[in-house]
């Protein structure tokens, strides 16, 4: 089942958000080659919750683009905080 908010911002546009609720000033840099082959490439993610909402009444709690910004604002408050970040390994991608 896909479960998210049945909202889709950019890429750019998250580090703007970002950069707002921190209060520092970004330039979003692009290129217009692309690093990986063409097939690869996202262009857009979206998640229909319809199924979860009729399945199990389930509902976001951060829905939109005020959801998504109080849930950015969160989660910097999060790693604001230097005990949050002990465990945190910036140098592992995971998936």
């Amino acid at each position: 089942m896909n479960i998210g908010t049945n909202f889709e911002i950019s890429v750019g546009d998250t580090a703007y958000a970002i950069a707002e609720l921190m209060n520092v000033d970004i330039q979003v840099e692009t290129e217009d080659t692309h690093l990986r082959p063409d097939v690869s490439e996202v262009e857009r993610l979206w998640c229909d919750n319809r199924k979860a909402a009729d399945l199990i009444s389930w509902q976001p709690l951060h829905a939109g683009l005020e959801g998504f910004r109080r849930g950015l604002a969160a989660t910097i408050d999060w790693f604001a905080k230097p005990a949050n970040r002990v465990g945190y390994k910036a140098h592992v991608y995971n998936v």
